[in-house]
């Protein structure tokens, strides 16, 4: 009765549009007050005791380098770089917009703030161009959703906190993966571009051309490598990675770009502030509902269950990712992932499955949900920068939701495509 009330509240909550941080923390509260003798002290312990960590500090450094490059100069350049080596390709600026998502993936870690920051730039571009504006959109919304898989990545810094994996092992795991739903979508892009006519540039670039570019955007791209390379070499952790983001985002868009100005700072630290006091609110009162869940067994039972439907593992596996897809569509990824994983987790070992190849595939999940109504947030998002209704963006939006789902199959059920990396 415990269980089903506490999810019951937290569903109702949602649906009368609760904000998600306060849904989680009501949901334990009024549990906790009629269905046990546990002091409610717990919420504010488990609460404070859950965003005490060291690895949880790189979620705002990450951020705020992100921020950082947008208004330093250096997203501008990685779109001009795609510009020059994608652009004369059918669909020419469907594919620019792409590649440049999974470039800006490699430096912001949000999926939020790479539809942002792209699709403030490359929608316009593409509706002057004559694209179909509800598909410049649902582009942009849809290859956001790699800011989360290409590290570094916020969602993958919060999973290894709950279930004690390696973020830097995830990290690597991510990037296979996240080519992959580059490929698919750029796949897509193709596809539809043909079948309405967009052409490309029409001019192929010559190797002059791809080096002066090159060079313009070289210290941004410069950044992924700086990070994942000092991560894997074991130079420095995930954490003191994003405070060297920083750092390089500051010194590379003040002193070499000169775009970086105390204004454009101002704006980076402010965004970074707003985003992190939400971000760290929801992951306190995350905790506090998953230590509940521990305590009532829950995670135990629900092993239990999923186990005793099926023992095959394609089927169980195809289960677990229908659930986070209706998830994902629902609540935001950073609450699904703390509350779900310690859950599901011993579902996915107990067949076989690397915890590090599940943090990547609940990811996955989660944030093809970003592209999902009700939820959707990556939707809103392109909605607000195009104006537009979605309405006018669903015909699109259900080609990117097929061809994600075509990564998230290949990601589930080849392991090597996260392992591989890794050399396991």
């Amino acid at each position: 009765m415990a269980s089903l009330f506490l999810f019951g509240i937290f569903l109702v909550l949602i649906l009368i549009g609760v904000p998600i941080g306060f849904a989680i923390g009501a949901a334990t509260l009024f549990t906790l007050y009629f269905f046990s003798d546990i002091p409610l002290i717990l919420i504010a312990q488990n609460s404070v005791a859950g965003v005490d960590s060291f690895p949880l500090m790189a979620i705002p450094f990450f951020i705020l380098a992100g921020n950082l490059m947008t208004v330093g100069g250096l997203a501008k350049r990685l779109l001009d770089f795609a510009g020059v080596c994608f652009g004369f390709i059918t669909g020419g600026l469907s594919m620019v917009t792409t590649v440049a998502c999974m470039f800006f993936a490699a430096i912001s870690g949000s999926a939020v703030a790479t539809t942002s920051a792209i699709g403030s730039f490359m929608i316009p571009a593409m509706t002057e161009k004559k694209y179909d504006i509800g598909f410049s959109a649902s582009l942009a919304a849809a290859a956001g959703t790699i800011g989360v898989i290409i590290p570094p990545s916020i969602p993958f810094v919060i999973y290894g906190v709950v279930v004690g994996a390696s973020i830097g092992d995830l990290f690597i795991a991510g990037i296979i993966p996240g080519l992959l739903m580059g490929v698919v979508l750029l796949t897509t892009c193709y596809i539809i571009s043909k079948k309405n006519g967009y052409e490309g540039t029409g001019h192929i670039p010559t190797a002059a051309e791809v080096w002066a570019s090159f060079k313009s955007a070289f210290w941004a791209l410069l950044s992924p490598v700086i990070v994942l390379g000092g991560i894997y070499a074991g130079v420095f952790t995930p954490t003191e990675a994003s405070v060297i983001a920083v750092v390089y985002s500051l010194i590379v868009g003040v002193f070499i770009y000169k775009e970086l100005d105390f204004k454009g700072i101002y704006q980076a630290l402010f965004g970074t502030m707003v985003v992190n006091g939400v971000t760290s609110f929801m992951i306190g009162l995350s905790m506090a509902f998953a230590i509940f869940l521990s305590m009532e067994q829950i995670p135990a039972q629900i092993t239990e269950f999923l186990t005793g439907i099926t023992s095959n593992k394609f089927l169980l596996l195809l289960l677990i990712n229908l659930f986070l897809l209706l998830v994902g569509s629902l609540i935001d990824n950073i609450p699904a992932t703390i509350i779900l994983s310690p859950i599901l987790l011993p579902v996915v070992t107990q067949i076989g499955m690397s915890p590090i190849t599940f943090g990547v595939v609940i990811t996955m999940n989660l944030a093809i949900g970003f592209i999902t109504p009700p939820y959707g947030i990556n939707l809103f998002v392109a909605m607000a920068v195009a104006n537009i209704t979605m309405e006018a963006m669903i015909k699109y939006l259900v080609w990117f939701f097929l061809a994600l789902l075509v990564a998230l199959a290949i990601t589930t059920y080849v392991p090597a495509t996260t392992l591989f990396l890794l050399g396991h």
